[in-house]
């Protein structure tokens, strides 16, 4: 008697999966790094570009420091990195797209690729809102209000670590109209009651926007109020988005 060892259907199923998982992963991070080989040789450009807000607000001759021995390396390349995470982000999308999609119904298509769009859109606009908005405004309040005595020098590692607060704060903040979308799609709550919750999300995004962001009322209101703002548009995309992706059997 001789043991049966071929693999069953499932489990190849599984397997293929599985590489099919690990082949559309090493297309995405090959991407990023190819694109991060290709701008290495403007790594500092790069940096001056991020750190160009903040000059700005500096008075006239005013530079950063580095207080690491290989943070003027190390620092730039993690903004580079960035970068190249940023410019392969839609090839990253892709690979992610064009592994669930084989298994979703037409319905679940139009469910999913809109939101997988939308929010990667909307996260980006909130970065750039960050960068070209909110950091001119904050570092020229914060600057101003510093003593004259006191000569500021930003450490380009501490400079990088509140950039990149700011920015998923803010990334994320513009998320709020697809967790509006997402919540009433999946029927979890209805627009009515999210209404009625209004003024505890008023509420509640000025508490975010003061744990988030530095200890001024500048910075906090620039997060809040756009905050408050997406809310309302998620409330206004929700019903028009549930009907735009309702399953057949739910219109019959």
């Amino acid at each position: 008697m001789t043991d049966d060892k071929t693999p069953s259907g499932s489990e190849d199923s599984f397997i293929s999966h599985l590489v099919e998982l690990r082949n559309r992963i090493v297309k995405a991070m090959a991407a990023v790094i190819l694109v991060f080989l290709c701008l290495m040789p403007w790594a500092g450009q790069i940096y001056d570009l991020l750190a160009m807000p903040m000059m700005s607000a500096l008075p006239e001759g005013s530079k950063m420091i580095a207080t690491g021995v290989i943070t003027p390396f190390l620092v730039p390349v993690k903004v580079t990195l960035l970068a190249a995470f940023l410019i392969a982000l839609p090839w990253v999308l892709y690979q992610a797209w064009a592994f669930i999609a084989p298994g979703l119904y037409a319905h679940e298509k139009r469910l999913v690729a809109p939101l997988v769009i939308s929010s990667s859109a909307l996260f980006m606009v909130g970065v750039a809102f960050c960068y070209f908005f909110v950091f001119g405004v904050v570092f020229k309040f914060i600057n101003n209000f510093a003593p004259k005595s006191i000569a500021v020098a930003p450490d380009i590692e501490n400079y990088l670590s509140f950039v990149m607060t700011m920015f998923l704060a803010f990334g994320i903040t513009f998320e709020v109209p697809i967790v509006v979308i997402v919540l009433v799609r999946m029927g979890l709550v209805s627009v009515e009651k999210l209404k009625e919750i209004r003024p505890y999300v008023i509420v509640g995004a000025f508490i975010v926007a003061a744990i988030v962001t530095p200890p001024d009322i500048v910075s906090q209101l620039l997060l809040a109020v756009p905050l408050c703002l997406l809310y309302e548009v998620g409330l206004l995309a929700a019903p028009l988005f549930a009907r735009m992706t309702r399953a057949p059997e739910e219109t019959a």
